[in-house]
């Protein structure tokens, strides 16, 4: 087997260190959680699931490669089950935050390099606020999405469209 370079070394380490713990968080969690949640709907034959996604479900990111695993593998979870339970009267839809203004973006808002670079992707020029959301939220879960089904919304100020 051929050596390794230490960086490539040190890079599988901290992947592997994180991978299990964030694609049970992210991705097992998610899978249990709707299947929980899908018991009483199928009972009503209608309901609303909305899953949590990421920019990451579309675009792998940088040193993220757990995180975007997980949240590629969550928007095939909501189309998959869309499939499956759209015919039972249960929507299952995501939405994909973009970048957003929280404690888990610290460092990145406090790295002036990451900051100004995802700052000039961003049509909208600033950094998205967790209110910002809701409405999102609001429209798969109401009447107005009835016919919306295995989408991934994505609240991004405009970061997939460039």
């Amino acid at each position: 087997m051929a050596k390794r370079r230490d960086g490539q070394a040190k890079l599988g380490a901290a992947c592997g260190n994180d991978w299990h713990r964030v694609i049970q968080v992210n991705l097992h969690a998610v899978f249990r959680l709707c299947q929980d949640a899908a018991v009483d709907m199928l009972v009503r034959r209608r309901g609303k699931i909305i899953n949590i996604a990421s920019l990451a479900s579309f675009q792998g990111g940088i040193l993220v490669a757990p995180y975007a695993s997980s949240k590629g593998a969550v928007a095939q979870l909501t189309k998959a089950l869309a499939n499956e339970w759209a015919p039972l009267g249960i929507n299952v839809n995501a939405i994909a935050p973009g970048y957003i203004t929280t404690d888990l973006t610290r460092a990145l808002r406090d790295d002036p390099n990451r900051s100004s670079a995802i700052l000039a992707r961003i049509p909208a020029g600033r950094w998205g606020r967790p209110d910002e959301l809701g409405g999102a939220v609001v429209f798969l879960a109401s009447a107005a999405s009835d016919y919306v089904h295995g989408h991934l919304l994505a609240v991004d100020g405009g970061w997939l469209a460039r």
